[in-house]
């Protein structure tokens, strides 16, 4: 048989000599595609070039920015780096004020937000930079500020808002129980309905709780505006007091013609006071009507006050006492500053060698103050307005305090109807009683779903409308935060309905009034 001619072309491959044709190694139909594949590769490595040359390199973004930061698009240098990082320094750029080195964007900032510690200012390894939680390269509408819960929970282990997250007793847990006044919800919401001749019980909560105008929050409660119709009314008067005299020592009270002779920057108020307030009784005065930080009452306690405890330092600049929590010590300069700039009004005219001297003592405390205030980040001392722990003037017998003590009780009689008085002081009212101030509530958009009284149902108002008694006071005082429990939120807040992430109710940043004050940028040039 003759054998089959080998076709040209042809190879053999391994020891066994197999045939393979060259064209199977290397066909010709792939040789086009490659060839084509390249030119693709070359023409784009040419865009990416000139893209890069000409300064606007969109073939090397990511996406479209967020609409905030649509200016600097054409500029990747100004947020990454060579190494394509972006860092938090150039977060700052703009949204810092260059050099400041607490800035309200940092995680520093938030430590001291959530505790008001000034040991937490400090840096940590573990925290995220802006980015990681800011995600930008989205496109146009994207919401950068909407972070995702996962960044709230490698920090917060509190679990999702409808699995493990606490009640909201615990914004409570570290509050003072604040009992310095005699109030019961029941007793004056009966009463509000009886004189306004209201039917809905929520018109009566809406009375006195007046919403602020974005319907976040509550305007504080005020007695000129829902105190004043029932309370010292013109009947109102003290009881007979001791006019202080040798006789009575310090255990008595100035009358207005004591206080006017003796004047002071803090009595400016007596020669405008209407005499025939005042019935002398022998040694004994009445005043009357009265009034509501009625001057002559506070000034005569403050006398009494300052003759148990000599060391009260600037607590006489303040009307009620200075029991503030820590993290609103701020509270208690502002009442200061205000005081010292009435006194210090009502000295300016004054040419006196002693007032002047009195003058300048003042100025100078009231420019130490408000150089404290202003700065946002310094510790503030709440020693300096606290009292001594006891009566410490040794030229007081015990005889002596329990008489001051008992005139106390006396000259603030009608002002203990609601009232607590300490230490010769009145004690301090929390008027806005928000204890939520890392989160946000909108009122005004829930009030179309839910009444007050849907959440707020500690104090059992419902169950006393009508009834001349009002309820216990384990049951109704003013120290109830009221705060509504948690699984009346999440009836309506889970994932089939409303939003239920972190951020629909939590801030991170503290408050950021203070960076609507240009002032801070103007000369300021941006460093880099």
């Amino acid at each position: 048989m003759a054998r089959r001619k080998k076709r040209a072309g042809k190879g053999t491959f391994s020891n066994v000599e197999l045939p393979v044709a060259k064209s199977y190694l290397t066909p010709s139909s792939r040789n086009r595609l490659l060839l084509a594949g390249g030119a693709v590769v070359t023409v784009l490595l040419a865009w990416v070039a000139v893209d890069s040359w000409i300064g606007n390199p969109q073939s090397l973004s990511n996406g479209p920015l967020s609409s905030n930061h649509a200016n600097l698009e054409d500029n990747c240098a100004a947020c990454h780096t060579e190494d394509n990082e972006v860092s938090n320094a150039a977060c700052s750029t703009c949204h810092e004020k260059h050099g400041d080195e607490l800035g309200v964007f940092t995680f520093a900032s938030h430590y001291l937000y959530r505790s008001n510690d000034f040991q937490r200012v400090v840096p940590s390894p573990d925290e995220e930079p802006c980015h990681a939680c800011h995600i930008e390269h989205q496109g146009r509408d994207a919401a950068i500020t909407q972070v995702p819960d996962s960044r709230c929970l490698s920090c917060h282990q509190f679990g999702s808002f409808n699995d493990d997250h606490p009640q909201f007793e615990f914004a409570t847990s570290n509050l003072p129980d604040d009992d310095a006044l005699a109030f019961t919800h029941t007793r004056h919401v009966n009463e509000v309905m009886e004189r306004g001749g209201l039917e809905d019980v929520e018109q009566a909560c809406l009375s006195c709780h007046h919403p602020r105008p974005e319907g976040k929050s509550f305007q504080p409660i005020a007695f000129d505006r829902h105190c004043d119709v029932c309370h010292l009314t013109t009947s109102m008067r003290t009881p007979p007091l001791p006019v202080r005299s040798a006789a009575t020592g310090p255990a008595g009270v100035e009358t207005l013609e004591a206080i006017q002779q003796r004047g002071g920057p803090a009595t400016q108020w007596a020669y405008f006071l209407n005499p025939n307030e005042f019935r002398r009784l022998g040694d004994r005065v009445v005043k009357g009507p009265l009034y509501h930080r009625d001057p002559w009452v506070l000034e005569n306690l403050r006398g009494l006050r300052r003759a148990l405890y000599p060391e009260a330092g600037l607590a006489d600049l303040l009307t009620t006492s200075p029991d503030v929590p820590l993290n609103e010590l701020a509270t208690l300069y502002r009442e200061a500053i205000a005081t010292l700039k009435g006194q210090v009004r009502g000295l300016r005219a004054r040419p006196e060698p002693e007032v002047q001297e009195e003058l300048a003592r003042l100025g100078a405390l009231l420019e130490e103050l408000e150089r404290r205030l202003d700065d946002p980040y310094a510790p503030l001392d709440e020693a300096r307005f606290l009292l001594a722990l006891g009566p410490a003037s040794s030229s007081l017998s015990e005889t002596e305090v329990e008489q001051i003590e008992a005139l106390v009780t006396a000259l603030t009689e009608p002002c203990q109807q609601c009232h607590r008085v300490d230490n010769a002081t009145i004690a301090r009212v929390r008027q806005d009683q928000r204890t939520l101030r890392r989160a946000e509530f909108n009122h005004r958009a829930h009030i179309v779903q839910r009444r007050c009284l849907d959440c707020h149902g500690e104090i059992p108002v419902s169950e006393f409308l009508g009834k001349s008694e009002p309820a216990q006071a384990s049951l109704d005082r003013a120290a109830i935060h009221n705060l509504p429990r948690i699984e009346s939120c999440q009836e309506c807040h889970n994932p089939k309905l409303a939003s239920n992430r972190c951020v629909t109710c939590h801030l991170f940043h503290p408050d950021q009034s203070r960076r609507s004050q240009l002032l801070l940028y103007i000369g300021d040039e941006p460093e880099g």
